[in-house]
């Protein structure tokens, strides 16, 4: 079993930085992409930002320019760098991994914006 682990989200002020991390407990094999979703209390679970085997990536809109999602393959890890934070960001924030059958997902971080 397949256990995502996040970390690194908290309380920031509007205009702060935060760096979320996310660590599966044992190798993944045949990955067809990584991301991070969020959800806010009474929305649904949203795309954040997604990044394929091959590096290609995507963005929400509401996100672009101001976060940037990574991966390291050595370690099974996807990261996400969220400059430039508003309060409309604040959500739990779930990693998940894309195999051709499955799709893992972390337990989620809360990521707290205060204005």
């Amino acid at each position: 079993q397949v256990q995502l682990v996040e970390s690194g989200g908290g309380l920031v002020q509007a205009g702060g930085s935060l760096r979320l991390s996310c660590a599966a407990s044992r190798t993944i094999f045949s990955i067809n992409a990584m991301g991070w979703y969020r959800q806010a209390p009474g929305n649904q679970r949203e795309l954040v930002a997604r990044i394929t085997s091959g590096g290609s990536t995507n963005y929400a809109d509401s996100v672009k320019g101001r976060f940037t999602i990574s991966r390291d393959n050595t370690k099974n890890t996807v990261y996400l760098q969220m400059n430039s934070l508003k309060p409309e960001d604040t959500a739990v924030y779930y990693c998940n991994v894309e195999r051709a059958i499955v799709t893992y997902w972390g337990q989620g971080t809360q990521v707290t914006v205060s204005s």
